[in-house]
């Protein structure tokens, strides 16, 4: 694309713009996606206490309430659901034909694709800290500088689960076909992490369980935001998190290119 840095942030200012206009008009979906954590916060939680003790597990120096053990893993939902929703708005674009628009444009795929991803990380990471004002009022209270120091993480958690969206709505060809895929994915994702229980208890209850919790790559975006929330650094969720990120990126920008992926699928197939 000619026309320098200049060019590019017009584009990136283009798309993120539409982004922000979609979500002033669409306000609702702000509350619908703090629903389901604060349902979880203050009721699953309430009711699981009793239940599921938790022993000294890091980055904990001494034990904790089973609300804030689970409130990193709220913060990644919001950012899962935020993902798919955003992807489920790609779907209505191509179906409307304001996705092929978009990709004609002379800037690279990719760079659109990014600058899409970008503008639905900042929506998920303003969901995110509206949670943790409210969770906050509830007596879960990481320390002040966690705030702070999430923030890295929110963005790399948010880029890995927002290209995971990316790719799951290269694969679906009808809007009506979208909430089967997405429920097929994100609840074994969410169920199967350390967002609800840690992976020692996990281990305890089966092995096949705890490996299969291990390798989600959703588990070690939870736990990049837990260990960050309390000012500490998990390496082996970063890599895992950020090479998550590389892959479903790189796969959507490939699924998008109409000599590759679907589109050129579709074109040879005469769909």
């Amino acid at each position: 694309m000619t026309g320098g840095w200049r060019a590019w942030t017009i584009v990136f200012r283009g798309i993120v713009w539409r982004e922000a206009l979609r979500f002033v008009n669409q306000r609702g979906r702000f509350v619908a996606a703090l629903v389901r954590p604060l349902v979880w916060l203050f009721i699953f939680a309430a009711g699981f206490r009793a239940v599921l003790g938790l022993s000294i597990t890091p980055p904990y120096q001494t034990y904790v309430l089973y609300e804030v053990y689970v409130t990193p893993g709220l913060c990644a939902m919001i950012q899962l659901f935020n993902g798919m929703q955003s992807s489920l708005s790609m779907v209505y674009d191509r179906e409307t034909g304001a996705m092929r628009t978009l990709l004609v444009s002379p800037a690279p795929r990719w760079f659109l694709l990014l600058s899409k991803l970008m503008a639905g990380v900042f929506v998920s990471i303003l969901q995110v800290y509206t949670f943790l004002l409210i969770a906050w009022a509830w007596d879960v209270r990481p320390p002040a500088l966690g705030y702070l120091a999430v923030l890295p993480a929110l963005v790399l958690s948010g880029l890995m689960l927002g290209a995971l969206g990316l790719f799951v709505s290269s694969t679906i060809r009808q809007l009506e076909n979208f909430a089967g895929v997405m429920n097929f994915l994100i609840f074994p994702m969410f169920f199967a992490s350390s967002a609800l229980y840690p992976l020692w208890r996990m281990k305890e209850s089966s092995e096949l369980l705890y490996w299969i919790c291990a390798v989600n790559p959703f588990t070690h975006a939870v736990e990049l935001i837990r260990f960050a929330l309390y000012l500490q650094f998990d390496p082996t969720s970063f890599l895992v998190t950020a090479g998550g990120f590389a892959a479903f990126f790189a796969a959507a920008v490939y699924m998008y290119d109409p000599a590759k992926g679907l589109w050129g699928r579709r074109k040879g197939t005469g769909a």
